[in-house]
């Protein structure tokens, strides 16, 4: 008689819907390897489809865009392979707190967002000179010294569950370097190369002074000298002029 209070306290707790284990637990390290995996193969893969898009599309300031279609497929594979690497260990910690299965559409909406950056570059994108081309890369220098710039670079390292809100903040970080890209080369393997180190390091480690003002000075740097000469800057300009 004495074990039915306790039995019946077992039947109770048994009864209750309390799940068994929260998907934090249940995803497992392989899981965790795969997600890590799939999201770096995948960046690699972009790389080398993006490379065999842009061969031979690359004049410097005078690049133009072709078609629409053309221009958005080759942005969308540009964009997976610059930064879905530095967008891997939020893909990790959204796989860690929703299961592997949140993550296609985490990382499809954080891809959303620069495609659309890619809508608004192609009806805003002209063949250029080498004074705008400086002009945006000096600016693109101040823009990484802002208030502005270092919210969004703080929030792009957050775990934000929102693979479009992820992306958002992750744009408004790249934002200078990404308009750098465009000036110099939107279809320069060399400069997306560089611009995809540089975001890479930025979403990778903390920010600090005696790194990013180095760099926006650098960056100043290059920019006066694309005005002030701008034919020994390698890739600016296209042969013929």
């Amino acid at each position: 008689m004495k074990g039915e209070p306790h039995n019946a306290a077992l039947a109770a707790a048994a009864d209750t819907h309390v799940p068994a284990l929260p998907a934090v637990v249940r995803t497992t390290p392989a899981a965790m390897a795969a997600t890590l995996t799939g999201t770096l193969g995948l960046a690699a893969a972009c790389w080398v489809i993006a490379v065999w898009q842009m061969h031979g599309m690359d004049m410097g300031t005078a690049t133009q865009l072709g078609s629409f279609g053309f221009f958005i497929a080759v942005w969308v594979a540009m964009m997976a392979a610059m930064m879905l690497p530095g967008a891997a260990p939020a893909v990790v910690r959204r796989a860690r707190a929703g299961g592997v299965r949140a993550v296609p559409l985490f990382a499809g909406a954080y891809l959303a967002v620069w495609a659309l950056a890619g809508l608004a570059v192609y009806p805003a994108y002209r063949p250029h000179g080498t004074l705008a081309a400086g002009a945006v890369v000096i600016a693109a220098a101040v823009y990484e010294v802002t208030p502005l710039k270092r919210h969004f670079r703080r929030r792009c390292r957050d775990s934000i569950r929102s693979g479009f809100r992820f992306g958002l903040c992750c744009a408004g970080s790249s934002l200078g370097l990404m308009a750098m890209l465009v000036a110099l080369g939107v279809m320069s393997v060399t400069w997306m190369a560089v611009i995809a180190m540089l975001v890479l390091a930025q979403k990778l480690l903390p920010p600090r002074a005696g790194v990013d003002l180095p760099l926006a000075l650098a960056i100043t740097g290059l920019g006066i000298w694309i005005i002030l000469a701008p034919s020994s800057v390698p890739g600016l300009t296209p042969p013929m002029m």
